[in-house]
């Protein structure tokens, strides 16, 4: 998924206890969302999009592949983005790594029009990572990795996040119907457009 780079904007101090409910919500939503798209057998970007990828390949459950898929990204979050973020963002993909497999197994739709479930996923996606960014986390280590790329290289890290995107889709389309991939991209872009609307660094971030 999607995440903006942290700045400080203000002077304002979240308690601990704020920093619960907010990243609690974030993951929830979050979740929420990717069981709309997992029931619809499609995909996303990054590293929730690699892990859902490598799910249905490999049959196995969504959550132990994202877990796992993040753990060589904390380390680029830890030295670009600091050890708070990096405790937070490894704390709600573990989270997030639960809740969806939990969710899957209690929310079963009947039928689910794919309009419907992809907008759903990027407008539940889209709040809940607004939310992680508010609270000084993500949920996924991609950036940090591109921002790493772009200080070693000075290639940007937006065009190093989308060339990720695409290749996820392109193998996509040999393990899937075009109609699925299709979809999976027009989820993608709904995430993508609402996050770039709402997200504003000086807006969302405190201390």
């Amino acid at each position: 998924m999607p995440a903006a780079t942290p700045v400080a904007a203000n002077t304002q101090k979240q308690s601990a206890l704020e920093d619960l409910q907010g990243l609690s919500f974030g993951v929830f939503t979050c979740s929420l969302g990717v069981v709309f798209l997992s029931q619809l057998g499609f995909l996303t970007g990054q590293s929730a999009g690699l892990a859902l990828l490598l799910s249905y390949v490999l049959d196995m459950n969504f959550g132990l592949i994202f877990f796992l898929v993040n753990l060589p990204f904390y380390w680029f979050t830890y030295k670009k983005l600091g050890l708070e973020f990096t405790i937070k963002s490894a704390l709600c993909v573990t989270a997030m790594a639960v809740t969806v497999d939990l969710l899957r197994d209690i929310i079963v739709f009947e039928a689910l029009n794919p309009l419907v479930g992809t907008l759903a996923f990027g407008a539940l996606a889209g709040v809940g990572i607004l939310a992680c960014i508010r609270h000084k986390s993500s949920l996924g280590g991609m950036t940090a990795l591109a921002l790493t790329i772009q200080d070693a290289t000075g290639f940007k890290a937006g065009y190093v996040q989308q060339i990720a995107d695409v290749l996820i889709f392109t193998a996509a389309l040999f393990l899937f119907p075009f109609e699925i991939v299709l979809w999976s991209i027009f989820g993608s872009l709904i995430l993508n457009f609402f996050i770039a609307v709402n997200h504003r660094r000086d807006r969302y971030i405190v201390h």
